[in-house]
């Protein structure tokens, strides 16, 4: 077995190797370089590419710059990518069992998703990919979602009626705001800034470090902290190609792909904390913080969701989730 750190694992120079020679990955996802999925993107590329002395080279393509987020997937089951990182909700299309994961106040921290993932519900959930032609390589946070919009504070559930929020593609979202009384609409990630400047939709859920790495924060007036949705990445690879890959290689990127997730999840609580407090200091939109009232409130009115996963999917993955052990 081979380690990534073993120096001499690839002693020769490869950077003088036609692309035909060494093995190319296209690695394309839609956010920004400098969000946590971006840079822990880069990071991986770059230690790869060190550890085989350039005979594996992962080209990232970063914003949307190939395949926008409704593109993404079946780029990587063509053939025409190698390795994608979309969110669970983007995954839902062809294993609408990742919904999971859009459940409102499923989760309470990056631990408890480890803890989910890693459990028997996320093993059969991974097992679902795999028979999709995709193989799971990591799963790389991003952090909790905020509510935002141009109209009025979000206080009580009461408060979305007649709001218009993008969403990401997954039923149990737009479902999510029905229960509030509010339309949605789904849009890629690169048209978020664009539809709330335009007034096209008028609020959105997202991450701090979304929300600030896009500017979403200039077009809206206010924001609720209320971490009820988790976003994460499934960093995915074709199924096809990655059996074909030397074993040497699929351990050396395994093994990557390990150190640069647990450098993904403490950078994404720094970065979040720290955009955070930008938005704080920049004043550019009233911000409120649920309190553990409004909290229950919120929470009591998402339970029709649970039960309605219940009815789709079985009760094992509800079950399976920490706040229920």
């Amino acid at each position: 077995m081979l380690s990534a750190c073993e120096k001499n694992a690839y002693p020769e120079d490869h950077e003088q190797l036609s692309e035909e020679e060494r093995i190319v990955i296209r690695f394309s996802h839609v956010v920004g370089e400098d969000t946590p999925k971006g840079l822990a993107a880069r990071k991986f590329a770059e230690l790869v590419k060190e550890r085989t002395n350039g005979y594996v080279e992962i080209q990232v393509f970063p914003n949307s710059f190939l395949y926008k987020d409704g593109e993404e997937i079946s780029a990587l089951l063509n053939g025409d990518v190698q390795m994608i990182a979309p969110s669970t909700s983007k995954v839902t299309s062809l294993v609408p069992e990742w919904q999971v994961f859009d459940l409102p106040f499923a989760f309470e921290s990056f631990e408890e998703v480890q803890e989910y993932v890693k459990g028997p519900a996320g093993e059969v959930l991974f097992k679902k990919l795999e028979q999709e032609g995709m193989f799971p390589l990591a799963f790389w946070d991003n952090g909790f979602k905020q509510m935002t919009n141009n109209h009025s504070p979000l206080h009580m559930p009461a408060d979305f009626s007649g709001l218009n929020f993008r969403i990401m593609a997954s039923d149990l979202l737009s479902e999510q705001f029905e229960l509030l009384d509010a339309d949605s609409q789904v849009e890629t990630f690169d048209q978020v800034f664009p539809v709330l400047d335009k007034e096209q939709l008028n609020a959105q859920e997202n991450t701090f470090s979304n929300i600030v790495n896009k500017n979403i924060h200039s077009v809206q007036d206010y924001m609720t902290i209320s971490n009820h949705g988790y976003l994460g990445y499934l960093v995915l690879i074709n199924n096809e190609f990655w059996k074909n890959l030397p074993d040497d290689i699929q351990i050396i990127m395994l093994d990557t792909l390990r150190e640069v997730t647990e450098w993904n999840m403490k950078f994404a609580s720094e970065i979040n904390e720290e955009n955070y407090e930008e938005l704080q200091a920049c004043r550019c939109l009233e911000i409120h913080e649920l309190t553990e009232t409004e909290k229950k409130q919120w929470e009591d009115a998402f339970i029709p969701l649970y039960e309605r996963f219940e009815e789709r999917y079985g009760a094992s993955y509800i079950e399976y989730l920490p706040k229920y052990q």
